[in-house]
């Protein structure tokens, strides 16, 4: 009986420790997740369009379409990438982080720089080909496969370098849940999105009460406002964390001068009001961060121009 005793007490003490370490893959998930904050929020601003256009049944089909190939880029393709990374070229992660730092510093520049510099409508080339539904809407899933790559490759990476060093199968189950998290996240909130004004045109046509159907009106109205934010704070955040992903990858391969200067400004400012003086430092430097970031990405906008046509002809 005693060592029945002892070893379920031995198999307490497992379940523990293994839901000790679920509880930290999770949490390390959850944080490396926050990381990527401007390109999630760059996913659920830039996806929406990609239905735009489309009858109002095919519009979830398409978004669910598109999420599948989210999950695939991420952990079929990317996943066993970010793991060989880390395993085999751990010095390759800091380089790659300014890559992506540098695109979320241009695709934000390029953002900001089409709102001073609109095309005007006679400038904005035609499509040669007239598609039927089935095809565009291969094309648009297609293209918005292509596009999720290359944020989901940056969310990956972002995620990678803020995980502890730790065993492989940490980093494979936190990089695993990081990629399902924010795709379930990024996809709902897209899903929801695009169908909010199907809801409120519901809301105001077939609403039981008066309450009911100015929410709806409300709903229909306030929609096209709600994408202009989301539009704003996803370039914002993109503009936020490409400067602060090139500062810190910066002082990781040994030029730590900017990231001091900004960190001693942004104290300086939090001594100025000391009851708000964390918040304070923080927006200081999102600000700077952000500043820097706009600067990298107009300066990239010409060699984007430029290099752009080169890769065309050679495709």
């Amino acid at each position: 009986m005693s060592g029945l005793l002892a070893l379920l007490d031995d198999v307490a003490a497992i379940a523990k420790v293994a839901a000790a370490s679920v509880d930290d893959v999770v949490g390390q998930a959850a944080k490396a997740g926050a990381k990527a904050a401007g390109a999630v929020i760059d996913d659920a601003a830039v996806t929406p369009k990609y239905v735009s256009g489309f009858s109002p049944e095919r519009e979830l089909p398409i978004v669910w379409r598109i999420a599948r190939g989210s999950i695939f880029n991420k952990l079929i393709i990317l996943l066993p990438v970010a793991l060989a990374l880390s395993a085999f070229a751990p010095w390759a992660i800091a380089p790659l982080l300014m890559l992506g730092g540098g695109y979320l510093c241009y695709e934000g520049a390029e953002k900001i720089w089409h709102w001073l510099n609109p095309v005007p409508p006679d400038d904005v080339p035609l499509d040669e080909e007239i598609y039927d539904a089935e095809h565009l809407e291969e094309d648009k899933v297609k293209g918005a496969i292509k596009t999720d790559f290359i944020l989901s490759a940056e969310i990956m990476t972002i995620a990678l370098a803020a995980l502890p060093p730790n065993a492989f199968a940490f980093q494979a189950a936190a990089l695993a849940i990081v990629a399902v998290g924010i795709t379930v996240l990024v996809y709902g909130s897209v899903a929801l999105i695009v169908k909010a004004d199907d809801v409120g045109l519901h809301m105001a046509a077939e609403g039981r009460t008066a309450l009911t159907r100015g929410l709806g009106s409300s709903i229909v109205r306030g929609m096209p406002g709600f994408m202009k934010v989301l539009v704003t704070v996803g370039t914002a955040a993109m503009l936020w964390v490409g400067g602060s992903i090139l500062v810190h990858s910066l002082a990781e391969i040994g030029f730590a001068g900017p990231e001091h200067v900004i960190h001693d400004i942004a104290v300086a400012v939090g001594h100025m009001v000391p009851a708000i003086e964390g918040m304070l430092e923080w927006t200081t430097k999102a600000v700077i961060d952000g500043i820097l970031g706009l600067i990298v990405g107009l300066a990239l906008i010409p060699v984007v121009g430029a290099v752009t046509p080169l890769f065309a002809r050679a495709s």
